[in-house]
């Protein structure tokens, strides 16, 4: 009998192209992104971030009733009780805020009844406290490390509203930017099979509790190379400077081979629907807050990758510029994608828990064969 090559067709780098499990939840088809069918044009023009949330844990849309329900459980539960809100202020603040927010979210789990609870029902309910407390806790950091205390947020009002409510100090936020904010949690709820998604399901695979399956997912967020970009677009934009500068600095950028952040992806081969959403939005804001020049680079540095290397911006671009036109300070941008994809990661490892086999892929080995031990004498 042959012997069966295991490594036959193994992919070295990144699992490219790689099918590693079968998924209902979100999915790239062409150029579209679909949320449980429904694509992501249609929910960004329509739906909320809290119904869209109900539409990727359910697998459809609510009715009024069951909207209203479910909306009036996550709003509930976003405040933070007093005790929890002193540990968190004995969390060091001199560190990334996704460093902070990997920390807090882990606290979480000590508070929760149903922590180690991994029945459906259970799941479900830490899901929503989860979900509702995300965008709070970053929203407490930025208070804590400026001295200040953390602002509660406000029963019945939209977790978009009281991001911008708590963040601007209890503050009455702009109602525009709620619902840009609002829109940019459902860009940012889901998209397939990412980096951040997979760590939430190789952890839930092992049927460890939703808290570490989230953790993790946060770890895989932080890198510069995931939900990091967005931030790293900024810095480049403020590193460029102007206008004068931005297509040279393309140029030599792409001469270096060095990565011009939110620019390219893996899957989009003709442009992320996301970032065509958000390109609308960042003309208006940065106008509206007398920076247009950053959305003049942008799309510089966005028309010159396409005309030099074929390479479209993906959902990071655009966003950076958003965020950062409404005061958003810059560090806390990859926390905001936390706080919309945590309803993403959620169900991926609702569906993980329900179809359970535990990841345990091969590695193709590239290492040494034949040695033996020899005493250190010999060596």
């Amino acid at each position: 009998m042959a012997e069966v090559n295991i490594y036959e067709g193994a992919l070295d780098k990144g699992l490219e192209g790689v099918v590693a499990c079968t998924t209902k939840v979100s999915f790239i088809v062409g150029d579209h992104l679909n949320f449980r069918g429904y694509t992501i044009d249609d929910l960004a023009a329509n739906s909320t971030f809290e119904e869209t949330t109900f539409l990727l844990w359910n697998d459809r849309l609510p009715t009024k009733s069951e909207l209203a329900t479910f909306t009036a459980d996550l709003h509930k539960e976003m405040a933070l009780t007093p005790d929890f809100i002193q540990v968190l202020k004995g969390i060091p603040t001199n560190v990334h805020p996704m460093a902070w927010l990997r920390t807090a979210v882990s606290l979480l789990a000590h508070w929760d009844k149903d922590a180690n609870d991994n029945a459906p029902e259970a799941n479900a309910r830490k899901a929503v406290r989860l979900t509702a407390k995300m965008t709070t806790l970053l929203c407490a950091f930025d208070a804590i490390r400026k001295k200040q205390e953390p602002v509660a947020p406000k029963e019945g009002k939209s977790i978009a509203w009281n991001m911008m409510y708590m963040l601007g100090g209890g503050k009455e936020p702009n109602a525009e930017h709620v619902k840009v904010m609002d829109t940019c949690l459902i860009l940012h709820a889901d998209h397939e099979l990412n980096c951040s998604a997979f760590a939430t399901r190789v952890t839930a695979s092992s049927l460890s509790d939703l808290h570490s399956a989230v953790v993790s997912a946060i770890g895989a967020l932080k890198g510069p190379l995931h939900g990091g970009a967005n931030e790293q677009v900024i810095l480049m934009l403020q590193k460029i400077g102007n206008m004068d500068k931005a297509q040279q600095f393309v140029k030599d950028a792409l001469q270096a081979k060095e990565k011009v952040m939110g620019i390219g992806h893996r899957v989009y081969k003709n442009g992320d629907p996301r970032a065509r959403i958000l390109r609308g939005m960042s003309d208006k804001l940065t106008k509206a807050a007398g920076m247009h020049h950053m959305y003049e680079m942008s799309t510089l540095i966005d028309d010159t990758m396409y005309k030099e290397k074929g390479l479209m911006p993906n959902v990071d671009f655009y966003s950076a510029t958003v965020y950062f036109s409404m005061g958003i300070p810059t560090d806390l941008f990859t926390p905001i994608f936390a706080a919309s994809r945590i309803s993403g990661w959620c169900a991926h490892a609702f569906e993980q828990y329900a179809n359970n086999r535990i990841y345990r892929p091969r590695g193709k080995w590239a290492g040494k064969e034949g040695l033996t031990w020899k005493p250190v004498e010999q060596r």
